[in-house]
């Protein structure tokens, strides 16, 4: 009798904590932030006259000269599938070791790359975040510096002048949270949308 009253008292607990977190809690997380960060809580999604660019939380991979490059992106189609079979794209870390010959390759060929598509750079050196992957992965910012990088490219492909770039720049520059918190960084889908005349 009393292992029975033990085994309804922990049933009891398991439900009524069961409803108390995993609903209660959850609909009145959720209810606040709709109503107080409805942009932010639907996932920062960039949305034009009805079309969606993408969430400005989640980088995506240009590598035209007409447009801002952000960060080395490793993409898959071999992970994940949806209901019919078909592969997913994502993108996560490398994982690639730096002390190991692959990562060393990846990088070179990325200075390469960088280097053939601003001639006029020389050997100035090349911001680390333009050559390597962020831990996500998937990380939509760069560092100021990286931008200031790419300025005559873009300016030499879009027609725009050398101030106008700058001036999308820092328009879509981000200061520090609190103005100490992490580092100023530059959101690279924002910097394409302005440079295609989409966002204003």
């Amino acid at each position: 009798m009393k292992q029975a009253r033990t085994w309804g008292s922990a049933a009891l607990l398991f439900l009524v904590t069961t409803v108390l977190c995993g609903v209660l809690y959850t609909a009145a997380c959720t209810g606040i932030a709709q109503l107080a960060f409805p942009y932010q809580a639907n996932g920062s999604i960039i949305e034009v006259d009805g079309t969606k660019y993408g969430s400005e939380l989640v980088g995506q991979q240009f590598s035209d000269d007409d447009h801002m490059w952000g960060r080395v992106m490793s993409p898959s189609t071999g992970t994940f599938t949806d209901a019919e079979g078909n592969d997913i794209l994502w993108y996560g870390a490398s994982n690639l070791s730096p002390a190991g010959d692959d990562f060393a390759n990846a990088v070179q060929d990325r200075i390469d790359q960088i280097h053939a598509a601003h001639p006029e750079k020389g050997d100035e050196p090349i911001p680390s975040d333009l050559v390597t992957n962020s831990g996500s992965g998937f990380d939509p910012h760069i560092s100021p510096a990286a931008a200031e990088y790419q300025v005559e490219r873009l300016a030499k492909n879009t027609g725009k002048s050398v101030s106008e770039i700058r001036d999308i720049v820092e328009r879509c520059t981000e200061q520090p949270q609190l103005g100490i918190l992490g580092e100023a960084r530059v959101n690279v889908l924002k910097v394409n949308l302005m440079l295609d005349g989409i966002l204003q």
